[in-house]
């Protein structure tokens, strides 16, 4: 069973830094790929950041290439996204889940957080 729960989400002045976490409460952590998404009111969920099983290969959404950091830790079950330089763009409510597949294919993950707002303000 995968549970995931995300963590971190809040109000940011432009140009700062936040930090989300996402923890699963299960057994098979270290065999899924986790994944970040957002959506923004009026737009469809987009892909942000993505980590394979192990960690050793990330990808990135080329809006946030440079500034934010994807990592996951398997001992703690958790996966994490490092937002720096936030934009008023980034604001969305950004949900972590889980694929058995290396994808960075929203319809391909099985498994969605409930979700956690981040606002960034001017």
């Amino acid at each position: 069973q995968v549970e995931l729960v995300e963590s971190g989400g809040g109000l940011v002045q432009a140009g700062g830094s936040l930090t989300l976490s996402c923890r699963d409460s299960g057994r098979s952590f270290s065999s899924l790929a986790m994944g970040w998404f957002r959506q923004a009111p009026g737009k469809e969920r987009e892909f942000v950041a993505a980590i394979i099983w192990r960690g050793g290969n990330t990808e990135y959404a080329d809006s946030v290439k440079g500034r934010f950091t994807i990592s996951r830790d398997n001992a703690q079950n958790t996966v994490t996204l490092q937002m720096n330089r936030l934009k008023l763009e980034d604001t969305a409510v950004y949900y972590c889940a889980a694929s058995w597949l290396w994808t960075t294919s929203r319809e391909k993950y099985e498994y969605w957080g409930q979700g956690t707002q981040v606002t960034v303000s001017s």
